[in-house]
């Protein structure tokens, strides 16, 4: 298909949630056309497949070292160096610290940015637990809430168990069960973590990427969907109260074009998706503001094998290309246990690969307060390599997100001594800010246009008929958990909406 100058449907962005929400419109009508457009190029040969499953073997290794470390700033590839760049078209593929790009982010200062193609969807752990309580935002109609869960499920390919329980790993849970014990409702208790993970008997466990979720993006045929990498959503094209389509700009040259669309999807991510309205002049009184991102406390200890009766000999060792014999959950359930666990586990091994040590890998993620003073800041005179607005990021624990913070340390400490010795000096952090990823909140939907939201329950821009916003930045929730299947849960609203209203414009 020739480049088009006209579409039903411009998505910016081509990571999970722009590529959740191409699925979903090709279900709902196979001759919709869409454009998807992003700034960044392919890492490899395949656009958005996940860097876990490429074929190219210096990729596959540099992912797999970095993800060992359990920390999501370091096992995206995000380039740790807060030096501003000199071009945006000296980046390679991949991600960045956001002040690579020239953000002003000393206040989130592990923050970052994917410049390639499927975005952080190549990049991800997978981890796919369900929100609960003050997470969720059903807005009462709580059929309808199960409903778009179980299909953001169906859309990541979500499986509940794909990485273990070993049987060490069942003894992890049990012990966290029992530590535990009357602070979680029947279905919230440690168990397995929930995975967009493909279970198999041997070799890799393929995950879930823009290319798996929509194969037209690692160019599987479809005449009506037209892939544009290289190329920034510069600004959204307005006419009164509608979207007209989109100013894209070539990076390697700075060319120029519009691409003219009946509806505009913005799935940029929860920094760039307020940054590309407010460039367009799009700036509702929320914009920016309530970014939330939970506290990341990390920890390892070695479980005492004596204790729980193993004999060294019988530990599982990891499979190969994979990160943890045993990938463990432990759900927030409100104030009784406000944290989210995330337990990854693996065995230490020599050099002959025999197995020498069980490490249990605590990470415990804070409910963050969503407040406005916590927001996006965009300069009307100064840009970012990318030539949009740039950005200043003004963050701040709460008085009392500081004494949850305290609590999780203690907690985290309570529960590594349930394993094994445990120095909580050396064996325990608080990671920066930012280090999770898990920003969200930045263009969050509400119920009435009231001042506190930017879009409504559906994705729909305050004020437009035709322009929508999906993703992470959509949740208006302090989520507690990893945050991409919340997120997509706003690519399933706002897909379903697009669909009716291209149903109704065709008539």
């Amino acid at each position: 298909m020739t480049e088009p100058t006209r579409t039903d449907v411009l998505i910016v962005g081509s990571g999970i949630m722009g590529a959740a929400a191409a699925r979903l419109l090709r279900e709902s009508d196979p001759r919709a056309r869409i454009v998807m457009v992003d700034g960044g190029s392919p890492i490899g040969a395949t656009p958005g497949l996940h860097l876990h499953d490429v074929e190219e073997p210096d990729l596959w290794a540099t992912y797999n070292q970095r993800v060992a470390s359990g920390i999501q700033g370091l096992y995206t590839g995000a380039e740790m160096s807060q030096d501003l760049a000199d071009d945006v078209r000296a980046l390679a593929p991949g991600m960045f610290n956001s002040q690579t790009f020239g953000e002003d982010a000393a206040a989130m200062p592990a923050s970052a940015i994917a410049w390639n193609a499927g975005g952080m969807g190549v990049h991800w752990t997978a981890a796919t637990p369900w929100p609960a309580g003050h997470e969720t935002f059903a807005h009462g109609d709580e059929e309808a809430w199960e409903a778009d869960l179980e299909t953001a499920r169906r859309v990541l390919n979500v499986s509940p168990s794909p990485i273990g329980p070993t049987a060490a790993g069942s003894l992890v849970i049990q012990r966290l069960r029992e530590v535990l014990a009357g602070t979680a409702p029947a279905g919230r208790e440690p168990q397995p973590m929930p995975m967009a993970v493909v279970p198999t008997d041997s070799g890799l466990r393929p995950r879930t990427s823009p290319a798996t979720i929509f194969p037209p993006i690692a160019g599987a045929a479809d005449e009506n969907f037209t892939l544009l990498t290289g190329t920034l959503a510069a600004a959204i094209l307005v006419d009164g109260s509608r979207a007209t389509g989109a100013r894209l700009r070539t990076v390697a040259d700075g060319a120029e074009f519009d691409v003219l669309a009946e509806t505009v999807l913005v799935c940029a991510d929860t920094l760039r998706t307020p940054q590309l309205l407010f460039a367009s002049g799009i700036r509702p009184e929320a914009l920016g503001r309530y970014l939330n991102e939970h506290a990341f406390i990390t920890s390892r200890v070695l479980m005492d094998l004596d204790r729980f009766g193993i004999d060294v000999d019988s530990l599982p060792t990891a499979r190969e290309g994979e990160f943890c014999t045993d990938s463990i959950w432990i759900p927030q359930n409100g104030d009784a246990q406000p944290f989210h666990g995330q337990v990854m586990n693996n065995t230490f091994v020599d050099d002959d690969g025999a197995p020498l040590a069980y490490s249990v890998g605590l990470s415990l993620y804070t409910p963050v307060e969503s407040r406005a003073e916590n927001r996006l800041v965009f300069s009307d005179t100064e840009c970012d390599i990318a030539g949009l607005p740039k950005i200043a990021i003004e963050f701040a624990y709460s008085a009392t997100d500081t004494a949850l913070i305290d609590r999780a340390l203690d907690e985290v400490e309570r529960l590594a001594l349930a394993f094994g010795d445990f120095d909580p000096e050396t064996e325990r952090m608080l990671l920066a800010t930012g280090s999770s990823l898990h920003l969200t909140g930045t263009v969050r939907s509400g119920e009435t246009d009231d001042g506190t939201s930017v879009c409504d329950v559906d994705g729909r821009v305050w004020g437009f008929d035709n322009l929508y916003l999906a993703g992470n930045g959509v949740i208006p929730t302090a989520v507690v958990a990893n945050s991409t299947l919340t997120g997509t849960i706003t690519a399933v609203r706002a897909a379903r909406a697009v669909s009716r209203r291209l149903a109704t414009v065709s008539l």
